[in-house]
């Protein structure tokens, strides 16, 4: 899971330029990043979909004052609250942007074209079209507080090392750094600096930090082979115990990218 999420772009400079921190040229960077466009479909008041800048400033006047991330995976609804319609799509995505303010949703439609079997990312090219959805107004699902996330991922962290120490597992050492130090390189680049934007809380940045370390011993776990497991039992026994892992880090990134939101309302 040592991506960055699409949603999390989204949520992270769209809470940005709705708190008139960044204008709109700079969140459309930040949110598009690498990809090559990205459009707005079903958008209240218009037929045909449209660029995000105007996208986000008819968000704004629809009355969205804030967005939320949601890190669906199945059984575990992570920052939805319904209708079954959108859950059901941002469950297919793995990821959505809920508005705080208006009862609307967006979830991401990715479309890749290019040679892939090249091997040269660069020659891919990624249009991203976000369907925007009615939503149900309420408390999202299993979202932590940031204090909470941070001290769930102390212990996740512990935990992973544990477990894949104990399976045989080379997640971690040498080759974990080396996996980290290219996805912060990439987010260095597109971003400047870091994958939250303007208006996050310093703590906000932490979490989202060792989530990503969380969630690379995951990831590393599940790429790397079979390791030691020589069996389906001990396979399936490797999935299980990193299971509540992964989930900790999923949480912790959507309160990492949910507390400029947080804090604004709180006040």
């Amino acid at each position: 899971m040592l991506t960055e999420p699409r949603a999390g772009r989204l949520t992270a400079w769209g809470n940005a330029l709705l708190a008139h921190l960044v204008p709109p040229d700079d969140a459309v960077a930040g949110i598009v990043g690498d990809d090559a466009l990205h459009r707005v479909e079903g958008l209240p008041g218009e037929d045909a979909p449209v660029g995000l800048s105007l996208a986000l400033g008819r968000l704004r006047a629809l009355g969205a004052t804030g967005l939320r991330l949601a890190l669906p995976a199945p059984g575990h609804p992570l920052g939805l609250s319904g209708p079954a319609e959108f859950n059901a799509r941002a469950l297919e995505a793995e990821e959505a942007v809920v508005c705080h303010g208006v009862a609307l949703g967006l979830v991401p439609e990715v479309y890749a074209a290019g040679p892939e079997e090249a091997g040269d990312a660069a020659d891919v090219h990624v249009e991203v079209v976000w369907h925007c959805l009615p939503v149900r107004e309420g408390p999202p699902a299993d979202v932590p507080s940031l204090g909470e996330a941070e001290r769930e991922l102390a212990e996740a962290l512990r935990e992973a090392t544990e477990v894949l120490t104990r399976l045989d597992v080379a997640a971690s050492g040498p080759v974990a750094e080396a996996a980290l130090d290219a996805y912060r390189a990439r987010a260095e680049r597109v971003h400047g600096r870091d994958a939250l934007a303007p208006g996050y809380p310093p703590r906000a940045a932490r979490v989202l930090r060792l989530a990503e370390r969380v969630g690379l011993l995951v990831s590393l776990a599940y790429e790397r082979g079979h390791g030691g497991a020589v069996s389906a039992g001990e396979m399936a026994a490797r999935r299980e115990a990193l299971r509540p892992v992964e989930r900790t880090a999923r949480r912790a990134m959507v309160a990492a990218y949910n507390a400029a939101v947080e804090e604004r309302h709180r006040g």
